[in-house]
């Protein structure tokens, strides 16, 4: 059990059946009244963000979220497959429960799992990736003075936006978190 007197940035807990972790705390005490925890709390379920306010001495039981390296195995109809590297066991997980940056991802790279009671219900890709431009246009030489970018497909399928001097089967190394292009690899 936690209360909300102990709240601090990453705490998960259970209310009303929903799994929160908190964002933000602030412990308020007013000139009158009793004191107060106003929080900002995001369901790990359904990623909502809700600002709420408890009594210090309200008590919740506490959520453990499991963190698992796995390794992304293929794609087959909608269902992605991630290996554990200790049992071997495949684990498929819904195209629907994958994030937006997941695109980056490439076989055989290792991701965070996360599950709750046995329910996975996000996938972290690992921060950086090293990927194959496989489509840009030419670059024109001395049009180095602006930062101009150019559109640029990857080995996955993925579009990002490259530096002019870019060219077609060079690697580059994308940050996942913003998907933004890093340098060359």
């Amino acid at each position: 059990m936690v209360s909300a007197g102990d709240f601090r940035n990453g705490v998960t807990f259970e209310e009303d059946g929903n799994v929160l972790q908190v964002v933000e705390f602030q412990h308020v005490k007013p000139g009158k009244g009793a004191a107060f925890v106003r929080t900002k709390t995001k369901n790990v379920l359904t990623g909502a963000v809700i600002e709420k306010s408890y009594n210090p001495t309200a008590k919740f039981p506490t959520a453990y979220i499991e963190r698992k390296e796995m390794e992304f195995s293929y794609e087959d109809g909608g269902l992605y497959y991630f290996m554990d590297p200790e049992t071997y066991e495949m684990e498929p997980i819904n195209a629907s429960d994958l994030p937006d940056n997941f695109k980056f991802v490439k076989e055989n790279m290792v991701c965070r799992i996360m599950s709750y009671k046995g329910k996975v219900f996000g996938v972290e890709p690992p921060n950086f990736v090293e990927l194959q431009v496989t489509q840009t246009d030419p670059g024109f030489k001395g049009n180095t003075a602006t930062n101009t970018t150019k559109p640029a497909t990857l080995e996955t399928g993925a579009e990002v936006r490259v530096p002019l001097f870019i060219e077609e089967g060079e690697m580059i190394r994308i940050d996942t978190r913003t998907g933004e292009y890093m340098d060359r690899a």
